[in-house]
């Protein structure tokens, strides 16, 4: 059973059903969430998609981004940045995807050979050596083999099995809000940065699949949360007093904000946990090792991590002990690697920081995007071989 239907969830859901195994996902959300903040494919991670056989299905679903401009408050450009650059693999990669649209894409793939339940949520929980125990806040009870968390920074069920969400959560000091709004910008295929000297606080607006709306995203600095991540009413409110006396176009912005149906909102943050299993439960994705959006990674850890996941755990005969351990060893110098990119990039937004982006380590960087190897996986169970 596997916690949670963004991307970290569907995703090992089809390796899992490759490997052979039956596969249950449990979503408390009433059905796919749409929009949210758009999330990048690199280097290994773009490795993955094509082994999964969706590499056609995510390019058609991208978003049109050919680069990206920032701006000053009076709209003037300062940098420039295009999709082709660094193979690909820049600040704007040639695979930009609104995460509810991968998570789409990911649903389409699954749905015939995985069960998927929403509106429930894993309410209670316990296991011993041959299984575990299971019981759905709508009642259901099941034994199964494995559970798997993937449901996020805030995962529910690493807080029943791990411990509080304090022991592993790190904010890194920085709240980022992200919606959609009618394109009256006149926005192409380019993405817009305005970052405001001296306060740390940024909007930007990026192109999305419908050309008639575009992506808002605002960024400010926060030394502590302060909010209820599911109270949206205060976090609008929230997002008004903080970005308030921007120039560039954020007012024009922000008087879309009441009638937006995506609004997301939440603090910039880090999980960091010594292990990612215990027993027959593990997690993987942001539940496990979230890197925070400012690493450009995250999703390519969840998938890359999928990949690995279910295949350790095929290759070990579905042995969790050995499955888990072998899935954290190939993992975790990947996790450290996107984590620190997370944290050098929340840093340098820190009004008065002295932490330099060009002086970056780029074999830090060159290991967060490709420094993981993919097993074959040779005998291993595939049901698309």
């Amino acid at each position: 059973m596997v916690a949670g239907a963004s991307i970290a969830g569907p995703a090992l859901a089809h390796w899992l059903h490759r490997r052979g195994a039956e596969v249950t996902v449990v979503e408390r959300a009433p059905g796919l969430r749409p929009g949210g903040q758009a999330v990048d494919a690199r280097g290994v991670a773009k490795d993955v998609i094509v082994r999964m056989g969706l590499d056609a299905p995510v390019r058609a679903a991208r978003t049109p981004t050919a680069g990206a401009y920032t701006v000053d408050v009076d709209g003037h450009v300062l940098e420039t940045f295009r999709a082709e650059d660094d193979g690909g693999d820049g600040f704007i990669s040639d695979i930009e995807i609104l995460r509810g649209d991968l998570s789409q894409v990911l649903h389409d793939d699954t749905r015939d050979g995985v069960e998927y339940v929403f509106g429930d949520r894993i309410a209670e929980i316990s296991q011993d050596a041959d299984g575990v125990d299971v019981v759905l806040a709508g009642g259901d009870r099941r034994r199964v083999d494995l559970v798997i968390g993937a449901d996020g920074l805030h995962s529910g069920l690493r807080a029943m099995v791990f411990g509080p969400h304090e022991e592993f959560v790190r904010h890194l000091g920085h709240v980022l809000a992200f919606y959609s709004v009618p394109n009256e910008f006149e926005l192409d295929d380019w993405l817009i940065d305005c970052q405001e000297p001296g306060t740390g606080r940024s909007a930007g607006l990026r192109p999305i699949h419908d050309a008639t709306r575009a992506m808002a995203m605002f960024s400010f600095p926060s030394p502590d949360v302060g909010f209820d991540h599911r109270d949206v009413a205060a976090q609008k409110r929230l997002l008004r007093e903080r970005m308030d006396g921007m120039g560039w176009w954020a007012p024009r912005i922000l008087a879309h904000l009441d009638d937006t149906p995506d609004f997301y909102l939440d603090q910039v943050a880090q999980v960091t946990m010594d292990h990612w299993s215990t027993g027959r439960v593990g997690l993987i994705g942001d539940a496990a090792f979230s890197s925070s959006p400012m690493s450009g990674q995250g999703t390519g850890l969840a998938l890359v991590a999928a990949y690995l996941l279910a295949g350790e755990l095929a290759a070990a005969d579905w042995d969790p002990k050995v499955g888990f351990a072998a899935y954290e060893d190939r993992m975790r110098s990947f996790v450290e690697a996107n984590q620190t990119i997370g944290r050098w990039n929340a840093e340098s937004r820190i009004p008065g920081a002295t932490v330099d982006p060009s002086q970056w380590d780029m074999a830090v960087i060159e290991r967060a995007i490709n420094g993981i190897d993919l097993p074959d996986y040779a005998g291993v169970p595939d049901s698309r071989a």
